[in-house]
């Protein structure tokens, strides 16, 4: 898999796929999220679940006016969380799924592809509650690929491509 080489797939305009290695790599450390008083009183309001409506939330992810998630990768990364390799964590409101994060899994490591929100801070509790899954399952790497203004806020670094490639090879 090419996850486990530090290169990820995206969907380019032209519909073809196009593989990534980004140099510096954006992570998450898992001991590191960052949890204002703001989103632990937001965190009430929701119920999170996990890996109940995978594809629901990769669809979700992928309902924007530009994205790199084809129809194809909907596919594919359904396929792959059928197969135990895709988690999602998920927020609900009433019933209604209002935010939303998916990736896969290998070794110890995950690969966070992408996340939505329809409710205000319904991704940043989605992902801070998938930083809690991942810690009291013992995974060492969270992957997020690039580093954002809005990730930043949440904790995530970049690091050397070649610090990436030794954390994720102790992962695997």
């Amino acid at each position: 898999m090419a996850y486990s080489q530090g290169v990820f797939p995206m969907g380019l305009p032209n519909g073809e796929i196009g593989w990534f290695r980004t140099d510096p790599r954006a992570i998450i450390p898992l001991d590191g999220f960052l949890v204002s008083r703001s989103l632990r009183k937001s965190d009430r309001k929701f119920e999170v679940r996990f890996d109940s409506e995978y594809e629901r939330v990769v669809r979700a992810c992928a309902d924007r006016e530009e994205t790199w998630i084809t129809e194809e990768f909907v596919s594919a990364y359904t396929h792959m969380f059928r197969m135990g390799k895709g988690h999602s964590s998920e927020v609900w409101i009433d019933g209604s799924l209002v935010g939303g994060v998916y990736g896969l899994a290998l070794g110890q490591a995950f690969f966070a592809e992408s996340m939505f929100h329809l409710a205000t801070d319904a991704g940043k509790v989605a992902l801070w509650r998938l930083v809690e899954f991942l810690k009291e399952r013992n995974f060492e790497l969270l992957d997020v690929q690039y580093l954002t203004p809005h990730l930043a806020s949440l904790g995530a670094v970049e690091i050397a491509n070649e610090e990436y490639m030794d954390r994720l090879k102790s992962c695997l």
